[in-house]
């Protein structure tokens, strides 16, 4: 997928995020980004989309075996958590001074 503009995407790394579909919906779970992957539009979270995975004993992993790893999710089945009303919210971006700044609908919170 050849693009022109970098997505921008409601999350970032590091964020917590709550699922709100799936098989992993939980509105009052709030959950760590570990990934964006943009050109899929997906997101790695913490805890999500657990899928177990058959390894060959190789040099790194001389043992080999089944592992149960993270799988990545649409970006559009999670939102942001909002810590001060304990709940999710959408974002809103907006300029100040040249620099963009992502605010919490619900709180008006600026997001770190």
């Amino acid at each position: 997928m050849k693009t022109r503009f970098k997505p921008k995407f409601h999350v970032k790394k590091g964020d917590t995020v709550v699922v709100i579909t799936g098989d992993d919906k939980d509105l009052k779970k709030p959950r760590k980004v570990l990934e964006i992957i943009t050109e899929k539009n997906r997101v790695l979270v913490e805890g999500v989309n657990i899928v177990t995975k058959h390894t060959k004993p190789s040099a790194q992993n001389t043992k080999g075996g089944i592992l149960k790893i993270e799988a990545p999710i649409a970006i559009s089945n999670v939102m942001l958590w909002d810590a001060k009303n304990s709940t999710h919210t959408k974002v809103k971006r907006s300029r100040e001074n040249g620099k963009l700044i992502r605010t919490t609908k619900k709180s008006g919170e600026v997001i770190k």
